[in-house]
């Protein structure tokens, strides 16, 4: 049965990416607006022959990367100690109520301003995205955790840095890994905007570009490009999953 619904996975995409061919060469489909797979799959071997394609996923990437960094682990500490103690989250909590809410389209000329048309504008971008997730679900993850766990590291008188280890940690580690994948697909989704904004080079300027110009093939390769690293992201985050969270794959 596992293997049947293995197969059904693989060729449910190969089907409808067949399907679409089909339809675009008996002129169901307006090729102008939806070139068929074959000649999308053409320009992305043209693309990345040239190289074009992989300096811009190697930019997209070293921007992702670094923001993603910058912002996930800040926003996990934080995150565990509002949810550790009441008044670094009385304190915290409004801040986090009005800022999450606002578009990172509408901070993006602001980190400019700030940081200037170079790298650290785009990195910084990600970041503060990537930060109020990360927060928000290792806040979530504490809260959770049964108190009767939190008072027999009270009763034990552990000290910080074992209660932190041997009881927040664990118990928060399963919903700050779901704000970590949240926070990788938000900083694809970022990074492409600032790209079409304010930049040279990137998937999300590849897909500018081609807008620009008119080379729908383009687009599409930016959009398979982008759907590939967000996948291929989580399988990397469901395989680091499966060594910090062991007792959660027993389950």
């Amino acid at each position: 049965m596992k293997q049947l619904e293995r197969a059904f996975t693989f060729l449910s995409p190969l089907l409808l990416l067949l399907f679409w061919e089909g339809l675009v060469r008996g002129g169901a489909l307006d090729a102008r607006f939806f070139p068929a797979p074959s000649s999308v799959l053409k320009v992305m071997a043209e693309l990345a022959l040239s190289g074009a394609l992989w300096e811009h996923i190697r930019a997209s990437l070293l921007r992702v990367g670094s923001g993603f960094l910058l912002g996930a682990v800040p926003g996990a500490v934080v995150g565990i100690a509002m949810g550790l103690n009441r008044w670094v989250r009385a304190v915290l909590n409004p801040v986090v109520a009005a800022i999450y809410p606002i578009p990172k389209s509408a901070i993006l000329p602001l980190m400019m301003l700030i940081f200037g048309l170079g790298e650290t504008s785009k990195i910084m971008l990600v970041a503060i995205s990537v930060f109020f997730v990360v927060l928000i679900n290792a806040m979530a993850g504490v809260l959770q955790i049964d108190p009767i766990y939190l008072d027999v590291g009270r009763n034990l008188r552990v000290s910080r840095f074992q209660f932190f280890r041997t009881i927040a940690l664990p118990g928060a580690l399963p919903v700050i890994m779901a704000g970590v994948k949240l926070g990788m697909g938000t900083s694809l989704i970022v990074i492409v905007m600032a790209e079409m904004v304010a930049s040279q080079s990137g998937i999300g300027y590849l897909l500018w570009q081609s807008w620009q110009t008119l080379v729908v093939e383009e687009m599409y390769v930016g959009l398979i490009v982008i759907s590939a690293l967000g996948l291929v992201s989580t399988w990397v985050l469901d395989g680091l999953e499966r060594v910090l969270i062991p007792w959660k794959r027993a389950r």
